[in-house]
């Protein structure tokens, strides 16, 4: 199975994304299926937040006598409880879910197109220019993530926007490598080589040719990085140079946890946010198993 994208000049087989069989196949995967109606789902709720909150998420209830209604337990009028603040937890995490769902998109976005740049051009131009991107990359993998996103946030004024450039610019080091190696694959198979013999230029060899390819792994790629931005904010919310309160997000939610009576006796303070992450990283996890599987072609059956 071939296509062709311009001039007659074939395409690798089995590289389709849009292949029905793709579909096929991860929708026999069930723990995939679960995860991508989980995770819509924590989508659909985020977005309606606003609709769906029973309470605003940044003002303290109080109780009859007027104090603050604070660490309240679950109940009817409050599902999730309250904060140290007397916030309603539900309304918080709904709130706190459009922040770290968008913290995490927007992060790994900028990751994904910093890494797929300098992964093609370090891998078809090769020669000095793919040595001093490597070099680049060797330099940055040398840190920890966490470590390097801790140091630069210290740095900068903590801010949801900060968090987004910082996490993106610290993570793309894996698409990078991973996108250098595909491109060194794809580079050399007859279709690129037709495409310079007809004399097109680099950039629309790499762009029409190369780039459609290698699209399938770093699908892939991008979906886990997601799972990982999720707990890199959180990471730095809990450690409180991530998103500042009193905007909600699931790390920050966390900190309440740093307190050891409401660590032993007040679960119901931490455990929803723990849990939101928890669900979210599975899900995305299995949805990029899912993917992965779906788009190798080496999976076919049909």
């Amino acid at each position: 199975m071939t296509r062709e994208i311009v001039a007659d000049v074939p395409m690798e087989p089995g590289r389709k994304i849009s292949d029905a069989g793709a579909w096929k196949r991860f929708k026999k995967n069930k723990l995939a299926v679960f995860g991508a109606v989980v995770l819509t789902i924590l989508v659909v709720v985020a977005l309606l937040a606003p609709v769906l909150a029973p309470y605003d998420p940044y003002i303290s209830q109080t109780k009859a006598d007027g104090t603050y209604n604070v660490h309240a337990s679950p109940s009817g009028e409050h599902l999730l409880g309250t904060d140290s603040l007397g916030r309603d937890l539900l309304s918080r995490i709904m709130y706190g879910g459009r922040v770290s769902i968008s913290v995490a998109f927007v992060a790994v976005l900028i990751s994904t197109m910093t890494g797929v740049i300098l992964g093609m051009i370090s891998g078809y131009y090769g020669k000095w220019v793919d040595t001093v991107i490597m070099r680049i990359t060797d330099i940055v993998i040398c840190f920890p993530v966490l470590f390097l996103a801790i140091s630069i946030a210290t740095i900068l004024k903590p801010s949801i926007f900060n968090v987004m450039i910082i996490i993106g610019l610290v993570s793309w080091t894996t698409m990078t490598r991973l996108v250098r190696g595909e491109v060194l694959r794809v580079r050399e198979t007859e279709y690129v080589e037709a495409a310079r013999a007809m004399g097109q230029n680099n950039p629309i060899i790499i762009l029409k040719h190369i780039l459609p390819n290698i699209m399938a792994p770093i699908v892939v790629q991008a979906t886990l990085q997601t799972a990982e931005a999720i707990l890199t904010e959180s990471s730095l919310s809990f450690l409180g140079v991530g998103v500042q309160q009193p905007v909600p997000s699931w790390g920050n939610m966390l900190y309440e946890a740093t307190s050891i009576m409401v660590l032993q006796f007040k679960p119901w303070v931490w455990a929803p946010a723990g849990f939101a992450i928890l669900i979210t990283i599975l899900c995305i996890n299995f949805v990029g198993d899912g993917l992965r599987d779906a788009l190798d072609p080496k999976t076919k059956k049909d």
